[in-house]
């Protein structure tokens, strides 16, 4: 069976409403969300991540055999402690971070996953440009292009790296010219590229490293641009419970539709690709707006 790997980092999240009172304490971190809704709806999940050797890498570790990801790419590095995510809400559910995490202790070392057409390579936020980490990150993106698996890479830039972005555009710009689709928000645009007009960033400078690129705009849905156009997946109207895991479970919801409809790399840019790819889109947002309203980062279990 075509398989998803993801390749990203793991954190605690934890969560306070908007007058700072704390509400759950969640297994997360953008790929890793991601991965437990593709395991949850159905299909092979293996994940290439690090965490520390202590209770906070024992839960994120455990939750993940519990949901049927597989963590045998795993790295558990002694003597470190695992990240924690503090998400603030604000009143419109919306989150803002802080992130207690230690870079420098950030080690991974895993035997390189094979990959076939049909695979596809999710990868993507700072663990997937992070300079400690890009020499065994890189190769993972570079074999799954090479073996014929399709790469979805997620942006996710946040706010707190605005000040190393042009340090780090370099990398950026690599995994999009690897990259089959990429995935970003208006917000990540803005941060990245120091533009709100996301749809000039994509004429300008995304279109010439990735001519698929998928811009999410919250509670608006996501837009599809190419160069022979653009096409809009609306959102329906919600009363969000949180917003965090939205884009995570989009990229799930995107990539179970791939799989699904058994797309491959060699079909990507043929007369097809562009419906199938609306099509996947069309899950995502499913994904998200299920995943908007719960505190969880993930969709519910399927039912087999």
């Amino acid at each position: 069976m075509p398989k998803v790997v993801g390749i990203g980092e793991t954190v605690l999240d934890i969560v306070f409403d908007d007058g700072n009172q704390p509400l759950s304490a969640k297994p997360g971190g953008s790929v890793y969300n991601a991965m437990i809704s593709v395991a949850r709806a159905g299909h092979p999940a293996s994940m290439i991540t690090e965490m520390g050797d202590d209770a906070v890498g024992r839960i994120i570790r455990g939750f993940m055999r519990q949901n049927g990801v597989d963590d045998s790419l795993v790295t558990v590095n002694a003597g470190c402690q695992s990240h924690l995510a503090l998400a603030f809400l604000d009143e419109a559910k919306k989150a803002n971070y802080e992130f207690y995490k230690d870079y420098k202790a950030q080690r991974i070392r895993f035997a390189m996953p094979s990959f076939a057409e049909g695979d596809i390579l999710l990868f993507g936020s700072y663990f997937a440009i992070n300079p400690g980490l890009r020499a065994e990150v890189l190769p993972v993106i570079e074999t799954a292009r090479s073996q014929g698996a399709l790469l979805f890479y997620d942006v996710n830039f946040r706010a707190s790296h605005r000040a190393e972005a042009s340090a780090l555009w370099p990398s950026i710009e690599q995994n999009m010219r690897l990259a089959h689709v990429v995935k970003g928000s208006d917000e990540d645009v803005e941060i990245m590229l120091g533009t709100p007009d996301w749809r000039q960033a994509y004429r300008d400078v995304i279109s010439r490293l990735c001519p698929y690129f998928i811009c999410t705009q919250g509670g608006s849905g996501a837009t599809l641009l190419t160069p022979e156009g653009e096409w809009h997946v609306d959102a329906r109207p919600i009363e969000p419970v949180s917003t965090i895991g939205a884009g995570d479970s989009f990229n799930a919801g995107t990539v179970c539709g791939l799989l699904s409809a058994g797309v491959s790399s060699s079909v990507v840019g043929g007369t097809s690709f562009v419906s199938t790819l609306l099509a996947a889109m069309r899950g995502g947002v499913e994904f998200a707006t299920e995943v908007c309203l719960s505190l969880d980062n993930y969709i519910a279990p399927r039912q087999n």
